[in-house]
């Protein structure tokens, strides 16, 4: 008996033009939690291919305890015991939880055919009460959360009887009370005897799940260590290939004139009585805990959304913010949470997505110029290390980060004076992370006023001014840039907020 239930050896896989897979290596013991991590673009969402079928290897052997496998499609490989759960949840949102746990392989009557229900019900609720799921297997999959849908594509997994199970990123979107019950249902699995593939660009992630760590960094096998035998910043470097010693590259910047003014803003049911001001060359920064407000002010700012209550300045300048078209005519811009979703045509090329809030930059009579469009996208897309083959390939092909300076060059199209940051390092890596904390240094030394919206600490104490504090829809503190710390910043976001009566300072 092999004492590893998958082991990779020397996988290679070759795309046109491109080495996806480089003689990659990887070994995972039964009932292990092994972390598999690297840049955007290391090669991880291959490497995951491979393994469930979806592409053949152009090199190497694969092992699945101890017999050498290979698989023609995604359906051998669940046959075989593998599943993979991807951040992306892909489910049909207007069918039952049942449905979505048996689409494809449904309990049925061996003499009528017929679909059994009552037994399907049955199993489902099973599946889920073991992964201590409280909804029902009757709900329909659309109205539950991120959360709640992993969990139903876990049931999946187990109802196929998946020995190997892949999470690729799951909690990229998830609070950090549900991080922890994605944890305790890992743990549950692994103590059962599955084996489980956690790919995360959080470190929080691996040092409270995993036991072994691999590292894969410009599609290579870079190396596999026990988790508390590698320190963080050799796991960074292994990573990168090379050591980042500053990674919030805070500039001392001149703080100029009053951009933006918000006086006792609200919005009935969200937030209320929200008061702040946002100077030239500032980088205000805007936390607090998931749920507190943050994305809701931002959009109501920015004309996403009508608020109902106080007053927004710019520029001296009292106004009503209507839609995002004026927003972005008066010089205000905003990258959303969801680059994806919002932030991105995913099916237009860079260099479309790059020019799109500024068309009328490169046409002449009603006629784009595609050449003024390539040059100046281009140049945008260089200037903030895009990594790409060409400015006209799809953004969809690019990886997490490259995609996130993509949606930064699209504000740098536009006469912008503020932008709107809502988690702009959410989802991307570590280096990826160094490059946009750079941009957002760089921005706010040219002038802009920068409104940077964060849940990670580290982030928000190291490239703010000062910080915003909001809980429960409501502002509680306004911090200096001496006094950012982090029991601070926590204290202000758990303190009772009837105590407060609009009292912060701007």
């Amino acid at each position: 008996m092999s004492e590893y239930v998958l082991e990779l050896k020397g996988i290679t896989k070759i795309f046109p033009g491109v080495k996806a897979l480089d003689d990659v290596y990887f070994k995972l013991r039964p009932g292990e939690i092994h972390a598999l991590m690297g840049e955007n673009g290391a090669g991880k969402s291959t490497f995951i291919k491979v393994i469930t079928g979806v592409h053949a290897p152009d090199g190497g052997e694969m092992y699945l305890n101890g017999n050498k496998v290979s698989f023609k499609n995604p359906t051998e490989a669940q046959k075989a015991g593998i599943a993979a759960i991807y951040q992306h949840v892909t489910c049909y949102p207007d069918l039952s939880v049942t449905e979505n746990i048996f689409m494809g392989h449904e309990m049925t009557s061996k003499v009528t055919k017929r679909i059994l229900w009552n037994e399907m019900h049955a199993e489902a609720q099973r599946l889920l009460s073991e992964l201590g799921a409280s909804f029902s297997p009757k709900t329909q999959m659309g109205a539950l959360s991120v959360a709640e849908q992993q969990i139903v594509e876990i049931a999946k997994a187990l109802s196929m009887d998946a020995k190997i199970i892949i999470m690729d990123e799951p909690t990229a979107a998830l609070t950090k009370n549900e991080s922890e019950d994605l944890y305790r249902i890992a743990e549950r699995l692994r103590d059962k005897g599955n084996s489980i593939i956690f790919i995360s660009h959080r470190f929080e992630d691996m040092y409270r799940l995993a036991s072994m760590v691999t590292v894969f960094r410009d599609s290579r096998y870079i190396g596999t260590w026990r988790v508390d035998e590698i320190s963080n910043p050799d796991l960074i470097v292994a990573m990168v290939g090379r050591e980042i010693t500053q990674l919030f590259p805070k500039k001392e910047t001149e703080i100029g004139e009053e951009l933006l003014r918000v006086e006792h803003l609200g919005r009935t049911g969200y937030f209320a009585d929200i008061s702040f001001n946002l100077r030239r060359g500032e980088i205000l920064g805007l936390t607090g805990l998931v749920g507190s407000g943050r994305t809701e002010v931002c959009e109501s700012i920015f004309g996403i959304h009508r608020y109902d209550q106080g007053m927004i300045s710019f520029k001296g300048k009292k106004l009503r913010i209507k839609n995002p078209l004026q927003a972005m005519g008066l010089g205000i811009g905003y990258l959303p949470e969801d680059r994806q979703k919002q932030g991105l045509v995913l099916q237009w090329s860079i260099a479309r997505n790059i020019t799109l809030p500024s068309l009328e930059k490169y046409a002449a009579k009603g006629m784009l110029s595609g050449k003024l469009e390539a040059q100046s996208s281009k140049s945008l897309a260089e200037k903030l290390g895009v990594k790409a083959g060409s400015v006209f390939d799809l953004v969809s092909s690019l990886s997490g980060g490259n995609q996130q300076k993509v949606v930064f060059a699209k504000l740098l199209t536009a006469d912008l004076d503020v932008i709107i940051l809502d988690e702009p390092t959410k989802g991307v890596d570590v280096g990826a992370k160094s490059a946009i904390y750079d941009i957002i240094s760089e921005l706010a030394g040219s002038g802009y006023g920068i409104l940077l919206v964060s849940s990670e600490m580290p982030e928000i104490i190291g490239m703010s001014d000062r910080v915003a504090v909001m809980r429960e829809g409501r502002m509680t503190a306004m911090l200096e840039r001496g006094e950012l710390t982090q029991e601070a910043i926590l204290k202000a976001a758990m303190v009772d907020t009837d105590a407060i009566h609009g009292s912060v300072s701007l």
